[in-house]
């Protein structure tokens, strides 16, 4: 009998999951997608522009359909018309590069070694007091905003991080993407079986093209209806499922201008960058969903820094550890997004360590509160 409280990794099966992704896309089920390549869906972004009212409405019920129980991706040729904003923003791209390796900020990115290539944390923020004028015009992006729209609704939030994978750069494994997809497996398995059905609606991943993308430089590797497959989350790490993603995977070239976008759960991976002349360069889009907040503005490090010495006397007493843990979830930060990226990089993994991990290890370790109040003041910060 299923447990609808929780998934493990006993759940997953290559074969149900074959099951799920081994289906054509037929283009007329979706009328509004130019065609179909490697069974993903191609728009012309001139055409979803021009769209207005109901029209308008039935595109957004359609890219909704797609990125659900559909093939999971979609790309939209010439989403950036405007090549001015497109070589403006790449220039801004370049200066904060150039910038961050002459101070020693670049620290890499989830993949590649530090140095190998180049990333721009929380470009979103840099990008926006840099040159504001680029910004706007780069972000009033019209394809940018309805496909945000359609997928979170109103009051999405943007995170943008750009990513320059020089030639030689390495593949990524494939994997799922933010929420859980962050998560050890271990991770994601305390968190019950609906919230992994919940997880890729709160995000949509999305990459401009800064530049041509021909297939030898490495762009996104997809596995189209990986999506729909519930105990993602848990197989993307197992070597069975690794394998069927490099035997059936699909990669599709990219034109200057031109927009991906596709549900987090898609199986994914970069390539490799076997060129010897393309920086590949795409401007990475995290949009999350408005509701992803706390009700309440909580200070948690002000909470720590006060309960960290009680944690202190109730551990030299003996107080069992499933307690001590207890108090640090109600005080700590348990999750470790949102975070300054330039400080406290995912180099070793995903994700970085959370406020909670920090205080239980200076618990474990003994450290006085003026150790952790020091770590958690420059937490992550190891380039």
């Amino acid at each position: 009998m299923a447990d609808w409280t929780r998934l493990s990794e006993d759940d997953c099966d290559l074969a149900a999951f074959r099951a799920q992704v081994e289906r054509e896309t037929d283009g007329r089920d979706y009328p509004h997608a130019e065609t179909v390549e490697g069974n993903v869906l191609i728009y012309e972004a001139n055409r979803v522009r021009e769209l207005r009212g109901e029209a308008r409405r039935e595109f957004e019920s359609e890219f909704v359909r797609a990125l659900t129980e559909g093939p999971g991706v979609a790309v939209f040729r010439g989403a950036f018309d405007d090549e001015s904003a497109l070589d403006r923003m790449s220039a801004v791209f370049g200066s904060l590069i150039e910038e961050e390796r002459e101070t020693g900020m670049g620290c890499g990115d989830h993949f590649a070694k530090p140095g190998a290539n180049d990333r721009i944390w929380n470009a979103l923020e840099k990008t926006a007091t840099r040159d504001p004028e680029v910004f706007a015009d780069y972000y009033s992006n019209e394809i940018l905003a309805t496909v945000c729209k359609a997928w979170l609704g109103p009051g999405y939030q943007v995170t943008s991080q750009v990513n320059v994978v020089n030639p030689g750069g390495e593949a990524q494994s494939p994997h799922r993407d933010y929420h859980l997809g962050f998560l050890s497996n271990r991770q994601a398995a305390a968190f019950p079986r609906h919230v992994h059905r919940l997880s890729p609606v709160l995000t949509l991943q999305g990459a401009v093209a800064h530049c041509d993308m021909p297939k030898a430089s490495g762009p996104t590797e997809y596995l189209p209806y990986s999506q729909r497959y519930e105990a993602g989350y848990l197989a993307w790490r197992r070597p069975e499922f690794r394998a069927y993603f490099e035997q059936n995977r699909v990669q599709l070239p990219l034109n200057k201008g031109d927009a991906v976008f596709f549900n987090p759960a898609v199986f994914h991976s970069a390539g490799a960058n076997r060129t010897s002349d393309v920086r590949r360069t795409a401007n990475l889009l995290q949009v999350s969903s408005a509701l992803g907040r706390a009700m309440e503005t909580v200070d948690r490090r002000r909470m720590v820094q006060a309960v960290y010495p009680v944690l202190q006397r109730m551990k030299s007493e003996g107080v069992p550890e499933s307690r001590l843990q207890n108090v640090i979830a109600a005080c700590a930060e348990g999750y470790p997004f949102p975070t300054k990226l330039d400080e406290n990089p995912p180099v070793d993994g995903l994700a970085p360590a959370s406020e909670a991990e920090m205080v239980w290890l200076a618990l474990e370790e003994g450290c006085p509160s003026e150790e952790l109040a020091r770590r958690l003041g420059r937490r992550g910060r190891a380039c």
